[in-house]
């Protein structure tokens, strides 16, 4: 008999300039691993062990980006509130504007950039990521949801 597969959780954030009416949407460039260099994705990163993926979503925008932000809306899929990524991993995806700090690549990115409004498409992102921005370009960004906490 063999052991279930854990299935780790990652967390991440659509940056955008405004959760109410967006009009740019922030993509970042991986640097690594070699499999994912230079496609664009949302920042985040992996939950930790008895980690509360909220803390987790703003400890990794931190580090990632120098930035505190603001949740909106988590941002769902067609099927699940998570987002399949494969290899055993999956997505939980919210809206965030930042409150403090300016957006730079910091760790894990090479590269930053803003896109506008029906524009969100003109990177080359990650499949996983292709689905959540149609999501969101198809349906907008969700609003008149609870905002999420602040990173102190």
């Amino acid at each position: 008999m063999t052991a279930p597969v854990r299935e780790t959780l990652v967390v991440a954030a659509a940056v955008v300039d405004d959760l109410d009416a967006p009009t740019r949407l922030l993509a970042c460039r991986r640097t690594a691993p070699s499999a994912l260099a230079g496609r664009w994705e949302f920042p985040g990163g992996k939950v930790e062990p008895d980690e509360d993926p909220i803390a987790a979503l703003h400890r990794e925008l931190y580090e990632e980006l120098g930035v505190r932000v603001r949740l909106g809306a988590e941002v769902h899929s067609d099927s699940d509130t998570r987002w399949p990524l494969g290899d055993g991993l999956t997505m939980r995806l919210w809206t965030a504007v930042t409150v403090a700090g300016d957006p730079r690549p910091l760790e894990d990115h090479d590269e930053l950039r803003w896109l506008p409004r029906g524009r969100w498409h003109d990177v080359d992102w990650l499949p996983a990521d292709v689905a959540v921005v149609d999501q969101l370009q198809s349906g907008g960004v969700p609003t008149g949801v609870p905002r999420g906490r602040t990173w102190r």
